[in-house]
């Protein structure tokens, strides 16, 4: 879309919208100076200690920015303009570095099992990750949007390496109601997930 399709989709004269931006370059720097802006003030509340409730607050967080902001998050041309692939990678490392160390407290405090293999907790971390930043994506592409919570996804693959008294903390912050309503139940009747 070119300034004069914007200015007219905005409903207003493309001098108008030059005024205030040179550019489609100005326009997507200014609109994505407002995103980070967003994203730094609502997430510095989010961020006191390394724990897994504030992850949970940091994926709600993520999930209503790209929302908001969806044309950044779905438009890879976007994701790589100059004005955004540092900070996107800046924000992928440090989100990374996060779900680590909330793991390494997790740990710490007896809430979460320690490492079974090498590299388990560096791939859940990233993994985690990846569950909260591309969820608009993962939606679009199946045509899922709004069915499923990416939130309960994330719990879901860390649960496991909880430890019984991480558990019960779970428990007795989520309620046992969050943790019966996961997903749908698996399908365990083998012929009905065969297709031949």
């Amino acid at each position: 879309m070119n300034l004069l399709e914007l200015a007219r989709h905005l409903g207003m004269s493309r001098g108008n919208l030059t005024y205030h931006f040179q550019n489609k370059d100005c326009l997507l720097q200014a609109i994505s100076d407002e995103m980070w802006d967003k994203l730094e003030q609502q997430r510095s509340s989010t961020r006191q200690l390394p724990s897994f409730e504030n992850l949970h607050q940091e994926a709600k967080l993520i999930y209503q920015i790209q929302q908001e902001y969806a044309f950044i998050f779905l438009d890879r041309h976007v994701l790589n303009h100059p004005a955004l692939k540092q900070k996107f990678r800046n924000m992928a490392a440090r989100g990374i570095d996060d779900n680590k160390a909330i793991m390494a407290f997790s740990i710490q405090m007896g809430n979460m099992n320690k490492e079974s293999f090498p590299g388990q907790y560096h791939n859940l971390a990233m993994i985690s990750w990846m569950l909260t930043y591309f969820w608009l994506p993962q939606q679009v592409f199946r045509g899922e949007k709004n069915k499923q919570d990416g939130q309960k996804m994330i719990w879901t693959i860390l649960l496991p390496h909880f430890t019984d008294k991480g558990m019960k903390r779970f428990k007795a912050f989520f309620g046992k109601e969050y943790l019966d309503k996961m997903g749908p139940p698996f399908e365990l009747d083998i012929n009905s997930l065969m297709s031949f």
